[in-house]
């Protein structure tokens, strides 16, 4: 008997609904199943332990809360598009029931997905499997940002704002900066100015293995946001460091390997 959760978007009709009809149809298949709301991370992270399959019904969105309620429990997980883009989910919402069966049967295979470690001046740590990006508020004035790898300093950035982004991470925000794509399952890490101003405008690919340390300087608010989803108030003279993640997320894929250099151009050229 096979333990699977399903997390749905509360705010999408259609994500409840399907949920809903999942949650019906599972147990045909000797499953049992709970559901909860992708939003109630805290009640989903309770009802983990013992889970052998989560189900994601949303967006990309919708992963990443997901993956931080999966953190360190090594669930499998399995994307259920209702988004627009969907590059972290699996499966339509036509063929989710036709093809529940193979990853119940164990088919497949674990993509394991690099994610990000942030401490702000102690607090946390937070994780990311997309990006953070530490910048300005509701005012429109750049912040400074003193930026150090592995203890040296490599520059002081001043614009309105920096990501650091995962490989994940790298086809969002971070590609719309001008940040390179990396393949999915690359560790490296990468470091990325926003409208940088007379000052080094390149993103740079990191090794797994940097440790990255962010500095604010602003007389305005500034903020730091992880995966667009918990965002936090900076200061002047506040502290963010970086590094890889201890922890991964686990994506189970029936689709071959090579299935994100065959849709690439299609997620991203928007006809």
């Amino acid at each position: 008997m096979k333990k699977v959760g399903i997390l749905y978007h509360p705010k999408v009709a259609a994500a409840g609904a399907l949920a809903e009809e999942l949650a019906d149809f599972l147990p045909s298949l000797e499953a049992t199943v709970w559901l909860c709301s992708a939003w109630e991370e805290e009640r989903a992270r309770a009802q983990m332990e013992g889970t052998d399959l989560l189900l994601s019904v949303g967006g990309d969105g919708t992963i990443l809360r997901a993956v931080r309620a999966a953190l360190g429990c090594s669930v499998p997980i399995v994307g259920v598009n209702l988004g627009r883009l969907g590059f972290m989910t699996e499966l339509g919402p036509t063929e989710a029931r036709e093809k529940l069966p193979i990853y119940l049967k164990g088919e497949g295979w674990i993509d394991e997905r690099a994610m990000l470690e942030v401490e702000l001046d102690g607090k946390g740590p937070f994780h990311a499997l997309n990006d953070l990006f530490i910048g300005r508020g509701a005012i429109p004035r750049v912040v400074y940002v003193d930026t150090y790898i592995d203890g040296a300093h490599l520059t002081t950035y001043k614009a309105d704002g920096v990501i650091v982004s995962t490989a994940t991470g790298s086809t969002g925000y971070s590609l719309a900066a001008g940040g390179p794509i990396l393949y999915p399952q690359a560790k490296e890490i990468i470091l990325n100015a926003i409208s940088p101003h007379l000052t080094f405008a390149n993103a740079l690919v990191l090794p797994s293995t940097a440790a990255v340390e962010l500095r604010v300087h602003t007389s305005q608010q500034a903020m730091l946001s992880i995966d667009g989803q918990v965002n936090l108030d900076l200061e002047d003279g506040d502290s963010v460091k970086v590094r890889l993640s201890p922890h991964v997320a686990r994506f189970l894929r029936a689709q071959p390997p090579t299935f994100f250099y065959s849709t690439l151009m299609n997620r991203l050229v928007q006809k």
